[in-house]
């Protein structure tokens, strides 16, 4: 997702994200067509197809690409089925956490993870080109 934000505007092939994100490609093809489902990313075949996000990288949140892909799962009720309902203090901290997690993902979006020196984004790193 973060390649496709660095060129929202441009449909890039799966390999060339592949190549861009160091990520396998049998592997990309199942998180864009999970992306694809829950509304993320458009895919077109054809000579200029390619893949493109559905909305701008300012409007796109990192809690809805983490949940159409792994979401994160809260702990509701004792994972050890010791409580019940209730958590114990170890599990509640735990939550807790995870908690934080999705509000920190709920208020950032793609957009933000772009800004600032280009050596200092995702995928990038110091001593090699940027591939985004």
């Amino acid at each position: 997702m973060v390649v496709l934000a660095a060129k929202p505007q441009l449909p890039l092939t799966t390999q060339a994200i592949a190549t861009a994100s160091r990520v396998p490609p049998d592997y990309l093809i199942k998180v864009l067509q999970s992306l694809a489902r829950a509304g993320l990313v458009a895919s077109q075949r054809g000579k200029r197809g390619g893949h493109l996000l559905m909305r701008g990288p300012d409007e796109i949140h990192i809690l809805e690409i983490v949940n159409a892909v792994d979401p994160i799962r809260r702990i509701r009720t004792c994972p050890l089925d010791l409580h019940g309902e209730q958590l114990c203090p170890l599990h509640r901290k735990m939550d807790d956490a995870l908690a934080s997690t999705e509000r920190a993902f709920a208020t950032t979006n793609l957009a933000q993870l772009l800004e600032g020196p280009v050596a200092q984004r995702p995928l990038c790193l110091e001593d090699a080109a940027c591939p985004v």
